[in-house]
């Protein structure tokens, strides 16, 4: 039988998104019920003759849904960020499919933090050899102190090294 090799050990490993609180089938509900009261809200004015306000309702249910299909594209992105003994990988993913990938040791990264007296904490940054790449950037103030407290801590303990025993 043979051992995992411990310098391939993930001590962390995070997949972050954007959060989007409507689902697809509930976005279709949404749609339909905005398109109904615009259809309904318009009738009054095509029977008094003003036609027009109808192809304007229109107008305004279609930039509705446009504006979603967007927030949606831009659901797309995600960041992963691992981290081994020897390694710190972070793959940043934008909506159209683009890959940027940075890989350090985690030996020289130090975890940078911008708190806010009242909101918390508002960026987080690798920091190594002076450059800084910001990431979970996308999160909300709660949602990236935990995210910056575990990796803090896998950091930590990435730079003990690899435990062979």
């Amino acid at each position: 039988m043979t051992q995992p090799d411990p310098c391939d050990a993930q001590l962390f490993a995070a997949r972050l998104t954007p959060h989007r609180s409507l689902s697809q089938s509930h976005f279709r509900v949404l749609m339909m019920v905005f398109a109904g009261a615009a259809f309904v809200s318009a009738l009054p004015f095509v029977f008094l003759g003003a036609w027009p306000v109808m192809g304007f309702m229109g107008l305004d249910v279609a930039l509705f849904y446009f504006a979603f299909r967007a927030n949606y594209r831009a659901a797309r992105a995600f960041e992963e960020v691992v981290v081994t003994p020897l390694e710190l990988s972070v793959a940043k993913v934008t909506q159209h499919g683009q890959c940027s990938e940075y890989f350090c040791h985690p030996a020289f990264v130090r975890l940078e933090r911008q708190v806010h007296e009242e909101y918390g904490v508002e960026r987080v940054s690798l920091v190594s050899r002076g450059q800084a790449l910001e990431v979970a950037s996308f999160l909300g103030p709660d949602a990236k102190a935990r995210f910056a407290d575990g990796l803090s801590g896998a950091l930590a303990e990435a730079r003990k090294g690899p435990r062979f025993s």
